[in-house]
């Protein structure tokens, strides 16, 4: 009897998805009533050092952004674009930041969703639904639609990731002055070979997050 064919050994991975930006969930949300729609996302969740930041951010229906999508997908020059083109044309956006301190008390996650919900409270017009990056809902009464990878998904949500990132990563040029030798303003905060380097040569100042692996060793009580 010949032997059975192994599905496993013959199936082929499955491509990833190829998402399309655009206003689907904003249409979505339109379809119940919703009229002013946040886009909602963080970034630097990954880094040994400084805040988590996010940002929300409404757009006006059918806002003519063409090209704009997941901010790592685009170049630094293509984000401080889409940055000064999306604060121009926006109906509201905000900004909050997390430090590394409530980071290392409330863990990284719980940081990312107050983060969120930070910037949303600190719009200049209440928004009538969320559509958050991710699969976290935030602390809202708002009606709240959470998408995975929405970054790359809804035009809302790319806007947010491109506020959130360009603001974070001036910030952290400007900390590297500050605290010189972890080469922060190429890094981003981010564990590359330098700055873990010079961690071990350095230690950790006070904004690194030291309850993360890679810190916790080299911080000083």
């Amino acid at each position: 009897m010949p032997p059975r064919p192994n599905p496993k050994a013959s199936s082929k991975p499955r491509p990833k998805p190829k998402w399309t930006c655009d206003w689907h969930f904003e249409s979505l949300a339109r379809s119940t009533g919703a009229q002013h729609i946040a886009g909602v996302d963080e970034v630097g969740r990954g880094p040994l050092f400084g805040p988590v930041v996010a940002a929300a951010v409404i757009l006006p229906a059918h806002a003519e952004l063409p090209g704009l999508t997941d901010s790592k997908k685009l170049t630094e020059a293509q984000r401080e674009a889409f940055n000064v083109q999306v604060r121009a044309v926006a109906i509201a956006w905000a900004i909050a930041e997390v430090d590394s301190e409530t980071i290392d008390r409330i863990n990284i996650l719980q940081a990312s969703r107050l983060a969120m919900r930070l910037a949303v409270e600190r719009l200049s017009q209440s928004p009538c639904h969320l559509l958050i990056d991710g699969n976290q809902r935030i602390d809202s009464t708002c009606p709240q639609t959470t998408i995975v990878q929405g970054d790359a998904r809804s035009l809302s949500i790319a806007a947010a990731s491109v506020v959130a990132k360009v603001h974070r990563d001036r910030l952290l040029v400007e900390l590297d002055r500050e605290f010189p030798g972890y080469g922060l303003a190429q890094n981003k905060g981010y564990g590359s070979a330098k700055h873990r380097e010079a961690l071990v040569r350095l230690g950790a100042t006070a904004l690194h997050r030291r309850s993360f692996r890679g810190v916790v060793q080299f911080a000083t009580p």
